[in-house]
């Protein structure tokens, strides 16, 4: 990885209104979010398209890293960092053949440090754990203990915590050894979305 990878990391909320997500994450960034990891399932190819490089400019004005979820093709069409894989998305092996070495890709290890040890072999760039909190946006996930932060430290790659995590719980996790956290619902329905990922970005400071 080319930029330190850790701290707050935002996610993106799957929504058709370009106008308010590239508002919202220019706060979000503004208020120091270091990573960004764009998600959409539901929008056609030129909407996302359209979206990914409003959000990249953003990062690269921001000195955020910029991460696609799930759609290597989308990461390598834009120019992203790298891109988000989950169990049953494009592998690891196939997303560092499509966008390089250099490339960040983040795997999903859901409640297992076994998946995580397996990640890492192929490849991974950083594990991430989840949901730590129940998750209103995946309400079904299986709930990852603290715990495997502390135990993700031997693997020599960065661990990001997800789900269910928001101001009032985030010093847990941070202290619990986790990289990064990440967010979606806490900042992209924040009142105010710059306060917010200030007060989360101190963290780590």
């Amino acid at each position: 990885m080319t930029k330190p990878f850790g701290g707050l990391y935002a996610i993106t909320p799957d929504t058709a209104d370009t106008r308010g997500l590239l508002s919202r994450t220019r706060a979000i960034l503004a208020g120091g979010a270091a990573i960004l990891q764009y998600r959409n399932k539901s929008s056609d190819a030129a909407l996302r398209r359209e979206q990914g490089l409003g959000l990249l400019a953003l990062c690269r004005e921001h000195g955020a890293i910029f991460l696609v979820n799930d759609d290597v093709e989308l990461a390598r069409a834009l120019g992203a960092d790298g891109v988000h894989v989950g169990r049953d998305d494009a592998g690891i092996a196939d997303a560092r053949r499509v966008l390089g070495a250099n490339a960040i890709v983040g795997a999903s290890c859901y409640d297992k440090i076994e998946l995580a040890e397996a990640a890492v072999a192929r490849g991974a760039s950083y594990v991430a754990f989840g949901a730590v909190f129940a998750s209103s946006v995946k309400p079904e996930a299986a709930r990852a203990p603290l715990s495997l932060f502390a135990a993700a430290k031997r693997l020599a790659v960065p661990s990001v915590a997800i789900g269910g995590i928001s101001p009032a719980n985030a010093r847990q996790v941070v202290e619990a050894g986790a990289d990064a956290i990440s967010l979606i619902s806490a900042l992209y329905d924040a009142a105010d979305p710059t306060a917010v990922a200030r007060e989360l970005a101190a963290l780590y400071r």
